[in-house]
């Protein structure tokens, strides 16, 4: 009996070779944006998760209760589209339906980073969203970053709060949690993730100083043309239009006309407020 267990162990090992050995990297790509994430504050302790879509209907992720800074390729676990364990030696994210929700969505994501960057989240602590065209970088690159409702980690009420923004979104802030972003990679999830909170930063400035100016509407529609001459920006997401003339289209329709949420300089209809300035 001793035998026949020594030999199933065996062949169990050879076999995760076998996988690890196909998922080499992916498998790296996890452990060095895992490691970005930690070295840059963007997570402490053991925040955060990340993920790829393997073929096959399978998704690549990090294991729970560990160190993003420390993690290694044999510590990533395999599961189904279904949230179901296929292989793996630790438990999976508390958060893994999170990226199940996005995978299911969005058939275009092959990468996905959730992070809790200390600007970004301040943010979302307060109620602010990212959604005014104050960087045309930004603008190219994520249209808007929504803030979601709040929903408690690890349970299906947060999945159903980012299910409205995920479909015309790559950055989503999460209300008194942190932001999750995705892309067609991992690297290019990662990439959006800085994005984020750098222009977090930068908005952060514009309100210390009292006052923003956002991007007018000759400026944005400039850039809704050069938005499709820019390698690897193919994002679903709506240029920040809505703010400024009303539109419909995307989930700032969902704003009231009375600003809430909006920082102080936002913009409503097409006229600027800044702080101080007479009301009409």
């Amino acid at each position: 009996m001793e035998r026949v267990g020594y030999h199933t162990r065996a062949g169990e090992c050879k076999l995760l070779k076998r996988i690890m050995a196909n998922q080499a990297r992916e498998r790296r790509d996890l452990v060095h944006f895992g490691r970005f994430l930690y070295e840059r504050g963007y997570v402490a302790a053991t925040d955060g998760n990340l993920s790829v879509r393997l073929k096959g209907g399978r998704i690549l992720a990090t294991p729970t209760a560990m160190s993003k800074g420390s993690l290694r390729p044999s510590d990533m676990v395999i599961a189904d589209l279904d949230g179901r364990i296929v292989a793996g030696r630790h438990p999976i994210s508390s958060e893994i339906a999170m990226h199940l929700l996005i995978y299911r969505l969005r058939p275009d994501i092959g990468g996905i980073v959730h992070a809790h960057p200390p600007t970004a989240t301040g943010f979302a602590a307060a109620g602010l969203a990212l959604d005014q065209p104050l960087a045309c970088e930004v603008v190219i690159g994520l249209g808007s970053i929504p803030l979601a409702k709040y929903g408690t980690p690890g349970t299906p009420e947060l999945s159903e709060t980012l299910r409205p923004l995920i479909p015309q979104y790559d950055a989503i802030l999460m209300s008194n949690h942190g932001v999750v972003t995705y892309a067609d990679t991992l690297e290019h999830a990662y990439m959006k993730m800085e994005t984020v909170e750098h222009f977090a930063q930068i908005t952060l400035v514009t309100h210390t100083l009292g006052r923003q100016e956002p991007l007018e509407e000759k400026a944005l529609e400039k850039l809704v043309l050069a938005r499709s001459r820019y390698k690897g920006f193919r994002s679903p997401a709506p240029l920040p239009l809505a703010n400024l003339f009303g539109s419909k289209n995307g989930n700032h329709s969902a704003r009231s006309d009375k600003g809430k949420g909006h920082p102080p300089g936002s913009v409503k209809g097409s006229a600027r407020e800044r702080p101080g300035a007479a009301k009409a």
